[in-house]
């Protein structure tokens, strides 16, 4: 929970300035969202070989790589803004999402030990306490960019140079108090014993698993759906408030508040999927997110109470469908395959993501906010089908499952 607070606020204060930067880098809204795209493809992508480092050696190793990446992505995107490279932004991007990944991945370390009953409120705790970094760093990004100017340095590099800093307090804190490493426990109390082999998850296991009970396949795709409407209206809104006049300080407080809807509720959202179920949470998401892209489409560009609700609600839809459906997951998921399906959940939310988060640049660019919303409203829809499908799926296992 330590290093979740501090790594959230890593990663979420460069999100209002990667935006602003990419689009003073190349005068151009459609590649303004490809910074937060290629953090999400590389998130991705390191979230495959991360759940396979863990299968081989446990969460600490994982987690500690995550954010070492991370630091170095902060690093190299502070001196994209400084020497006004875009192919830097882009690289330090991508070095960013290993950051993301890791900090995704430890929600399931929180269920490696808990016991079936308790298991969404294990992984919502987690998640929660991203709360406390992830919503002050939105907030901290005019802040930063003012000290970094009074140090000399180019503004926007001030977000991420903060980033750096918790990232490095994240990561020390895993690497010295995550032992035992909980993994290792798991393995003794089911003996386990983690197979050798190729790096990256197992996509035999993961075929396997998701054959053997449907729901797991379902609970991927809602969270991927889910996490793919958040970034397309996420990461395209500060454009959308600055192209109206709003400053860095009402942007980045919109974000928080955003982020606080992702995250400040999720012991709630935990607690409702132990008690009644992951797939009804994952619905209500669903059609949470619909409003919120309803609401959000409307708000004029600027700063406005419609645009501020709307970032909020979207926040608290993603969290009832992705915590919801993680918790569907790491109950699904077999022992021998634990790490793999994981991995491969959230290699698919990613690759989701990235696909609407570059999309969601032309559809800005070429039709608007509001466009853009309907779309991302087509997909919630999408994620209400799958949720619908996970519920009848777990219906069909417990109907099979001898008393």
């Amino acid at each position: 929970m330590t290093s979740q607070g501090f790594g959230g606020s890593g990663i979420t204060v460069g999100i209002a300035a990667a935006a602003l930067l990419a689009e003073d880098l190349t005068g151009s809204q459609a590649l303004a969202g490809m910074a937060q795209t290629v953090q999400v493809l590389a998130s991705a992508i390191a979230a495959y070989w991360l759940a396979g480092m863990m299968r081989l050696h446990g969460r600490r190793r994982g987690l500690v790589t995550g954010y070492a990446c991370g630091a170095m992505g902060a690093v190299l995107s502070a001196a994209a803004a400084m020497m006004g490279s875009f192919p830097l932004l882009l690289a330090g991007a991508a070095f960013l999402g290993c950051t993301t990944a890791a900090n995704g991945l430890a929600r399931y370390t929180a269920v490696d030990l808990a016991r079936p009953a308790v298991q969404g409120r294990s992984l919502a705790m987690v998640v929660w306490a991203t709360t406390i970094g992830a919503v002050a760093g939105p907030s901290l990004t005019g802040p930063t960019a003012s000290a970094a100017k009074r140090l000399g340095l180019e503004g926007l590099s001030g977000p991420f140079l903060f980033g750096l800093l918790t990232m490095l307090v994240a990561l020390v804190t895993l690497a010295v108090l995550l032992r035992p490493d909980p993994l290792h426990l798991a393995w003794e109390e089911t003996g386990h014993t983690p197979r050798i082999g190729a790096r990256g998850a197992s996509w035999a296991a993961v075929r396997a698993a998701v054959s053997a009970r449907p729901a797991i396949g379902a609970g991927i795709a809602t969270m991927a759906l889910a996490h793919a409407v958040m970034v397309a209206v996420m990461v395209m809104t500060p454009l959308h408030m600055r192209h109206g006049g709003a400053g860095l300080d009402v942007i980045g407080f919109t974000i928080s508040g955003h982020v606080f809807g992702m995250f400040g509720l999720s012991p709630l959202v935990g607690w409702a999927s132990d008690r009644l179920g992951p797939p009804p949470v994952m619905a209500a998401g669903a059609v949470v997110l619909v409003a919120a892209a309803a609401i959000a489409g409307q708000a004029p560009s600027g700063a406005g109470p419609s645009i501020a609700i709307g970032l909020f609600v979207l926040g608290v839809g993603w969290s009832l469908a992705t915590v919801s459906s993680a918790a569907l997951i790491a109950g699904q998921a077999p022992d021998g395959a634990r790490t793999d399906v994981q991995g491969a959940g959230d290699l698919v939310m990613g690759l989701a993501a990235a696909a609407a988060g570059a999309f969601a640049g032309v559809v800005m660019a070429v039709s608007g906010f509001l466009v853009l919303n309907a779309f991302a409203g087509s997909l919630a829809v999408a994620a209400l089908a799958c949720a619908w499908a996970a519920r009848r799926f777990v219906a069909q296992a417990r109907a099979v499952t001898p008393a």
